[in-house]
């Protein structure tokens, strides 16, 4: 069953994500003095002078490294995620996911321990809160589905595969994991309103 599918323009949404990402990593690349993260990275400290940051943030990458894996990730959780619930609801999910993992970054930063009031400073870049509002859509829809992933090359529940690997990116230095965290339980919130509409509640 799939949701607001719309085809017209016979253009992959999907692929126009991908590519704006790595155009912008390219020309990124050529930015010596560091323009587009001073103005385009999320900075809690900046938000009341920059709020656009809340979107644009989604659209940068700190290496080669962090871009080709969140890239090789949309793709397959963007194809699975069109596949169920279509285009429209497809970018609705990944852009709001991403603000919403942003917004989720903000409040944290804002909490009176050293810890998070260190990160006002920082500047959050990467595609992963949005990226993981779309995990937390498939591991509502389809919990139980067999896959296999890096670096554990045994079949597992889909759920259980999004989840290890929340945790274990979540444990490595510098990554912002309130935006991770942010992004999967909005995307778990709008799955769990599509599997109502699909089954009923019904798991399988």
């Amino acid at each position: 069953m799939s949701y607001g599918r719309n085809r017209g323009l016979n253009v992959n949404p999907l692929w126009v994500i991908i590519g704006v990402n790595v155009v912008i990593f390219l020309v990124s690349i050529l930015d010596q003095r560091g323009l587009i993260e001073n103005r385009f990275a999320l900075i809690p400290a900046d938000i009341g002078q920059q709020p656009w940051t809340l979107l644009t943030y989604m659209f940068l990458h700190a290496s080669i490294w962090h871009i080709l894996f969140n890239m090789l990730t949309l793709y397959f959780f963007g194809t699975f995620a069109v596949a169920l619930v279509g285009e429209t609801a497809f970018l609705t999910t990944y852009f709001v996911g991403g603000i919403m993992g942003g917004l989720v970054f903000l409040l944290f930063s804002f909490i009176p321990l050293p810890y998070f009031q260190d990160t006002q400073y920082a500047a959050v870049v990467g595609a992963s809160g949005a990226i993981y509002a779309l995990g937390g859509l498939l591991m509502v829809m389809r919990p139980n589905t067999k896959v296999i992933t890096f670096p554990i090359p045994i079949p597992m529940p889909l759920w259980v595969a999004i989840l290890i690997g929340f945790v274990l990116v979540s444990f490595y230095p510098g990554v912002a994991w309130q935006a991770h965290l942010g992004g999967i339980l909005y995307g778990a919130a709008v799955g769990y309103y599509f599997h109502r509409r699909e089954t009923g509640g019904r798991y399988y």
